[in-house]
């Protein structure tokens, strides 16, 4: 399998998907290669360099005009000497024009950092597009539902808070503050909003863990401080994120939307590719394979409805157990990463999941750092990217095809048959009199063979749902015959009762006692 899997270009070796700094975390194409902690600290250097770099140009500019503005001064005072003679109140009228002078001058050297400083501003390019954010208004019963699963996240909230007491009232206070803060931020670009969280989520969990580590040891509410810290951040996260989703998901200052559309197109071009150009170890004759990868794809369907982005991880957690799980059953044996890559890229290409641009952007933005590094949750998530990765790129030599068979079946004009010859392609499902047929009418022939089995088994069970129903109906004739028999046969005699008188001889009480007589003993 690791074989054909190298041939058709999909391998990819575990150590491409750790962090390109080998500080051992898994890495993410959106952050070069490395992890979101030595992708903080590079951001964070490459952001500091551009703000100096940007003051240091103000600066420049500033002394410049203001060189420029003296030299021109200088002129106009040398060519128009008596332009400023005495006044009548030489002490009093030259401070007017000068005053005037003045502010003029200080209003240009303002408007002139201004306007330096918003061309260098990341956000500066998008600025028009606020009015525009402003003037979109979404529809009543979406805005009642999210006001509903907003105000049910904050009742959770706060009860879960409720066991912790006086931690809990200062937690609250600071996410409160927190999202408070930001909704007067809209105009920061998307790595800025990111910035601000990351940077919320670090200063939250250091607090806890120091100024609440000795609480968290006495508390019977939890394990230990460690497990205490994640459950409290997933609560933060979950409070913080669901209140902050419709201005940070999919924001008009990036170009996610673009990217969403150019993966929907990417996918639809690619109808073409079978399960077996990508190697896949999964038969979906199988019932079982057929229910997970069903499963699967509804579980990647399903993470644009989540608005936390640890429950979008557990949407892409569950779909990848799906697939592990369709490969352990076909192959009879434990599902290997090699087998799993190029399943996890055929249920993408199968589901095309709505917004997958934004919402593994989301994710890596907004998600607690600690899942995407380590973990389960990490390593599907990075793998997700990569199947991602690989269908942008996707071209004729990763599915060993010729570059005109790729061009033909990306346009169109062919489509992609099944040789009976080829050992990798068996033939399954088609019509003993098609010799040879592409993947769509092979499965519509193998669903009209499953419908007209479907057909007749329908008529067997009308045929006997009809005996049964005159079975029924012919039962009580049945047994009212069979009981009049028998009552012809051994009819029913009825003795008359003799009653007997309590006082009447019976020969039968001749051998009982004689009666007790009452005896008077003398006192």
């Amino acid at each position: 399998m690791s074989q054909r899997t190298e041939r058709r270009g999909i391998h990819v070796d575990q150590s491409d998907l750790l962090c390109k700094k080998g500080c051992g975390y898994y890495g993410n194409a959106a952050w070069q290669g490395l992890c979101s902690k030595c992708w903080r600290e590079e951001y964070q250097r490459v952001r500091q360099k551009q703000i100096q770099d940007d003051w240091a140009l103000a600066e420049k500019l500033q002394r410049e005009e203001e060189a420029a503005y003296a030299s021109s001064h200088g002129a106009q005072t040398q060519s128009h000497p008596q332009s400023t003679a005495p006044q009548s109140h030489p002490g009093h009228a030259s401070l007017g024009p000068f005053s005037k002078f003045e502010e003029k001058k200080t209003n240009e050297k303002t408007r002139k950092v201004t306007t330096v400083k918003k061309f260098f501003s990341p956000s500066s390019r998008t600025a028009p597009k606020k009015e525009t954010q402003e003037g979109k208004t979404s529809s009543p019963s979406i805005s009642r539902h999210a006001s509903f699963d907003t105000d049910q996240v904050s009742k959770d909230f706060v009860d879960f808070l409720k066991n912790l007491q006086k931690p809990g009232r200062e937690i609250h206070k600071q996410c409160r503050a927190f999202i408070v803060a930001m909704s007067s931020k809209k105009d920061l670009s998307a790595d800025e909003l990111s910035e601000c969280v990351q940077d919320f989520y670090q200063n939250m969990a250091d607090r806890l863990l120091s100024h609440y580590k000795g609480w968290f040891r006495r508390t019977v509410v939890v394990i230990s401080s460690s497990d205490s810290v994640e459950q409290v951040m997933d609560q933060v996260e979950k409070y913080i994120m669901t209140r902050l989703y419709k201005s940070v998901f999919c924001p008009e200052t990036t170009d996610d939307e673009k990217k969403d559309l150019a993966t929907q197109t990417r996918i639809r071009a690619l109808h073409w590719v079978t399960i077996q150009m990508l190697c896949v170890s999964m038969d979906e004759e199988i019932p079982e394979v057929s229910e997970n990868v069903v499963k699967a794809i509804t579980d990647v369907i399903e993470m644009d409805s989540k608005r936390v982005p640890r429950d979008k991880l557990g949407c892409i957690t569950r779909c990848s157990k799906h697939i592990f799980s369709a490969i352990r059953i076909t192959k009879n044996e434990p599902a290997s990463a090699d087998d799993f890559l190029p399943a996890l890229i055929y249920i993408v290409l199968k589901a095309n999941p709505p917004r997958l641009q934004s919402n593994i952007q989301y994710i890596t933005r907004f998600c607690n750092p600690s899942r995407l590094m380590t973990g389960e949750d990490g390593y599907y998530f990075t793998n997700l990217c990569c199947a991602a990765a690989f269908i942008e790129k996707l071209d004729a030599q990763s599915l060993n095809l010729s570059p005109e068979e790729f061009e033909r079946y990306m346009s169109g004009q062919a489509s992609p048959r099944l040789n009976s010859s080829e050992a990798d392609w068996p033939q399954t499902g088609t019509a003993p009199g098609v010799t040879a047929t592409n993947t769509v009418l092979a499965q519509l022939n193998h669903n009209l063979e499953l419908l007209s089995g479907l057909s007749s088994r329908q008529e067997t069970l009308m045929e006997a749902a009809q005996s049964l129903q005159a079975d029924l109906l012919s039962w009580p004739a049945g047994v009212q015959q069979e009981v009049n028999n028998i009552l012809e046969k051994y009819p029913l005699e009825i003795l008359p009762r003799t009653v007997s008188a309590i006082d009447a001889n019976n020969v039968d009480t001749d051998n009982l006692p004689p009666p007790l007589t009452p005896q008077v003993f003398a006192g």
